[in-house]
């Protein structure tokens, strides 16, 4: 027997091994613990982003379908519930906001719901402008502060960023198109930096799109030249006479208001009875803007009272 001055080591010993035992199974229990949080966390990721995708994908087939006005609600909620999930996703915003036009244009009567959807589009394509990397770092070594650096950036964007500029002017030009005159004063000079840096660098964006922006602008803006709209419309048909987009508009707003009745409606019947089969890669746009014609017609004569 050892002598009982030897127990209490014997004792404290035994009682540090237990807890060394202890100590290294709770550490165990704690890898295993942390070990299993990773990877039930991951797949959880993954399940939110599969469901993100699943609602762009879902969006997406409905907007191919956007003629129909069912599909082309369909497509907006899907779109949006994505959006809400995913704000930095950039070409999601920019479909949006295409979205965003083509129902303020070509579905809403109301006047109000239709510049509110413009507002929205405008917003949601500048907020994606502004966050994209690209240009984020631009701005950020630009010099100056407040509206002189944000134009001053945007006339130096990069091109990855000029389908957000390109929807964001276009939005924001619609929503201005019946607010005060002083409102879009107020706006000229951001709407014009805005689109001459998409025209500069890709003037044949969506059907000549530039030229037809600014076709529209010089019938809402006094002061300007009016015959400077008609050369920008006919700059756009000369490049794009596929896309009805830039007659009807041409007509909409350039003959509108320089008081071309005759003009007026001999573009848009040859709208009517263009044949959509001879350019059906974009069959839905001209659909749109040949329901457009129509709409235009029937009120021609409140239009030129």
């Amino acid at each position: 027997m050892l002598p009982l001055i030897y127990i209490p080591g014997i004792l404290m010993y035994t009682i540090s091994l237990k807890l060394k035992q202890i100590f290294k199974s709770f550490i165990s229990v704690l890898i295993l613990v942390s070990f299993l949080s990773c990877v039930g966390s991951k797949p959880n990721n993954d399940s939110i982003n599969q469901n993100i995708e699943h609602l762009i994908e879902r969006g997406k087939g409905y907007w191919e379908q956007r003629t129909d006005t069912d599909a082309m609600f369909k497509a907006a909620n899907f779109l949006t519930l994505a959006y809400n999930k995913r704000v930095n996703d950039f070409e999601l915003a920019i479909l949006i906001g295409e979205l965003k036009f083509t129902l303020g244009y070509f579905e809403e009567i109301n006047l109000e719901k239709a510049e509110s959807i413009f507002f929205e589009g405008a917003q949601i394509c500048s907020n994606a402008v502004l966050q994209h990397p690209d240009f984020s770092n631009l701005f950020e070594n630009t010099k100056g502060d407040g509206k002189l650096k944000l134009l001053t950036s945007i006339n130096n964007a990069p091109p990855s960023v000029i389908s957000g500029l390109y929807w964001w002017a276009i939005n924001l030009a619609h929503y201005l198109k019946n607010r005060p005159v002083l409102e879009r004063l107020n706006q000229r000079e951001l709407m014009e930096v805005i689109m001459n840096r998409v025209l500069a660098i890709e003037p044949s964006f969506h059907f000549s799109g530039p030229y037809r922006f600014f076709g529209l602008l010089y019938t809402r803006i006094p002061g300007l030249d009016l015959s400077q709209s008609e050369t920008y419309f006919n700059q756009s048909l000369n490049s794009n006479p596929e896309y009805l987009g830039n007659s009807v508009q041409m007509a909409e707003f350039y003959h509108q208001k320089a008081g071309n009745r005759e003009q007026f409606n001999k573009i848009l019947n040859n709208v009517i009875n263009t044949n959509l089969n001879n350019y059906p890669e974009i069959i839905a746009d001209n659909l749109f803007f040949q329901k457009k014609a129509r709409i235009l017609l029937d009120n021609e004569s409140s239009l030129f009272e």
